[in-house]
C-alpha cells in the first residue's frame, strides 16, 4: 500500500513541474559588424553558420551559435581597398580564419526584464573563450541582440593604443560590436 501511494505522489508530482526544455533552431539569420578608428569606421557582415535556443517555457535558459569566420566581408569599401580589408581581416593580425573559420557562443545563463533578457555567455575566437554579457530582445519568431567584444581579449592586439605606442589617428578601437537577428 505504502508503494502505491508513493508512486502517486511522485506522479502527481510531476505532473506539476517545469515544462520540458525545448530547442528553438535559427532557420534565418544576419551579423553586421562596426568597427572603429580614431577617425572613421569600417562595416560588414558576417554568417551565422548553426544556432539554437533553449527554452524552458518562456525563460531562455541556454543557446549556442557558431559563426562562419570565413565569410567575413567588408560591406562600405569598394574594390580593391574592400579586399585588402577582408584579407587583412581574415589574416593572423586579426582573426586568423585559416586556423580558426569558426568562432563560437554558448549562453551560460539569462534573467528576464520584460522581452529583454540579460545574458551572460561564452564567446570563443581564435580558440580564446571569455566570458560576455549582453541583452536580447526576444519575440514569438524573432530575436536581437548587440554584442560588443573586446578584440584584445582574443589576443588581436593589431593597432590597438593600449599595447603600440604612436599609432596616431590609426589606432584602432580594441571595441568591435556584433548585431544580430535571429529568426526561429
Amino acid at each position: 500500500m505504502k508503494t502505491l501511494v508513493l508512486l502517486a505522489v511522485i506522479t502527481i508530482g510531476s505532473a506539476f513541474t517545469n515544462d520540458a526544455i525545448e530547442r528553438k533552431e535559427i532557420k534565418e539569420g544576419s551579423i553586421t559588424w562596426t568597427g572603429k578608428k580614431i577617425l572613421s569606421s569600417h562595416e560588414g557582415t558576417l554568417d551565422l553558420k548553426s544556432g539554437y535556443f533553449e527554452m524552458e517555457g518562456d525563460n531562455l535558459t541556454g543557446g549556442m551559435f557558431v559563426v562562419d569566420m570565413t565569410s567575413l566581408k567588408n560591406t562600405d569599401l569598394e574594390g580593391g581597398s574592400r579586399a585588402n580589408l577582408e584579407g587583412h581581416l581574415k589574416s593572423q593580425d586579426f582573426f586568423n580564419v585559416a586556423e580558426f573559420p569558426t568562432a563560437t557562443l554558448n549562453i551560460k545563463e539569462s534573467k528576464k526584464t520584460g522581452n529583454t533578457y540579460n545574458v551572460v555567455g561564452a564567446f570563443t575566437i581564435k580558440g580564446i573563450t571569455e566570458t560576455v554579457n549582453f541583452q536580447i530582445e526576444m519575440g514569438e519568431l524573432e530575436a536581437t541582440a548587440t554584442v560588443v567584444i573586446d578584440r584584445t581579449k582574443y589576443g588581436i592586439k593589431y593597432g590597438s593604443g593600449d599595447f603600440f605606442d604612436d599609432l596616431g589617428d590609426k589606432a584602432i578601437s580594441n571595441n568591435f560590436d556584433l548585431n544580430v537577428m535571429m529568426k526561429f
